[in-house]
């Protein structure tokens, strides 16, 4: 019987609400309405952005690991394995404005790193001998040769939408990985290992 009564009195509320606001309420939400959907568009295109990031960390890392797995001479079919694994590793996001470059840094026992061999997909691949900067103590002289395996990753990221984030944001990663199953990465009719 409560239920009846707190019923019946909530449609006389109800109508009186709606008589009483003369349209207030849909004024206050064509108001509200382009921030919300602003705040909401921007969220996803943030989101993506974010996500896309991510993935090209994990491709860099992904990459640069692989290289540094093989003992013996990468050939042309490895190197091809090791750089379309890229398309597979952004996935769910297209693969086409990717770019990823693997090469080999040699470290001189003066301290001077330079590229041995280098490849890439969707883009240019390091000249053999140029000069490379490594970070912090990497290329510290040694006395010996260091060998680095160097993965680098471009992904230019265009929001869907652009209503928030508008042109295109260049996203990036740089990794460097010491060959783990022998000192120096061979690449066959480009670079033997001394």
């Amino acid at each position: 019987m409560t239920h009846a009564i707190q019923f019946s009195g909530l449609l006389p509320r109800l109508r009186n609400f709606t008589r009483g606001q003369s349209g207030f309420a849909a004024v206050e939400f064509a108001m509200i309405l382009p921030f919300m959907l602003t705040c909401y568009i921007g969220g996803v295109e943030i989101g993506d952005g974010v996500a896309i990031d991510r993935k090209v960390a994990i491709t860099t890392h992904s990459v640069a690991d692989l290289a540094t797995r093989y003992n013996l001479p990468l050939q042309n079919s490895d190197i091809a394995g090791i750089l379309g694994a890229s398309a597979s590793i952004i996935a769910p996001y297209a693969p086409a404005p990717l770019t990823v470059t693997v090469s080999e840094v040699v470290v001189d026992p003066k301290g001077n790193a330079t590229i041995a061999w280098s490849d890439a997909l969707n883009g240019s691949a390091h000249a053999i001998g140029s000069s490379v900067t490594l970070p912090g103590t990497l290329g510290a002289a040694t006395g010996t040769a260091q060998y680095y395996i160097m993965g680098e990753v471009q992904y230019a990221y265009t929001p869907a939408l652009g209503y928030v984030m508008t042109g295109t944001l260049n996203l990036s990663n740089q990794i460097f990985m010491s060959p783990r199953e022998s000192a120096c990465i061979s690449r066959v009719g480009v670079y033997g290992c001394p």
